[in-house]
């Protein structure tokens, strides 16, 4: 397989998994408003669903992180965007923000969130708890999401703007 065909590849995972990432994030903004606590119940036949819904939207942001590396790798500018250096400065910081967002979801959120759809064994009254700190994380996810899509762009179109 030639690297452009590799590269390619890369580029469509990214793309599809960003839009998978951040699209999960503004669907719940919009189904979900304002904060709801958690109500103490089973979600019973739901469990399934939710596991694979919630398991592609988790994976979705490492498959965006990992690609995103790989092409700066490959175009010799990681370096450059992890230091905020030069003209990889821009999407530097969309790499930086990108990251927040998967630590914030992956150690944050998807803790507290395994407790709140029952895939953790919790009382009630943690499950009530964890359900603001989800809803919190979902959102700073949602907001950081805005700035890390525009450096993200503008770092590949628009360096000029930043010379």
């Amino acid at each position: 397989m030639t690297l452009a065909i590799v590269d390619v590849i890369a580029r469509l995972l990214h793309i599809i998994s960003v839009l998978v990432w951040m699209g999960h994030n503004y669907v719940n903004v919009i189904q979900n408003p304002v904060f709801k606590p958690a109500q103490p119940s089973d979600p019973g036949a739901m469990l399934g669903a939710m596991q694979r819904e919630h398991g592609i939207f988790r994976h979705a942001s490492l498959v965006a992180l990992v690609t995103g590396i790989y092409m700066l790798w490959q175009r010799d500018m990681l370096f450059d965007a992890l230091t905020l250096s030069g003209q990889a400065a821009v999407i530097g910081a969309g790499v930086w923000t990108g990251t927040l967002m998967v630590l914030n979801l992956w150690f944050v959120l998807w803790p507290h969130q395994k407790k709140v759809l029952g895939f953790v064994p919790a009382s009630d009254e943690e499950r009530i708890r964890c359900s603001r700190i989800t809803f919190l994380s979902s959102r700073t996810n949602s907001i950081l999401s805005i700035p890390t899509l525009f450096f993200m762009v503008s770092g590949a179109h628009g360096v000029f703007l930043y010379q």
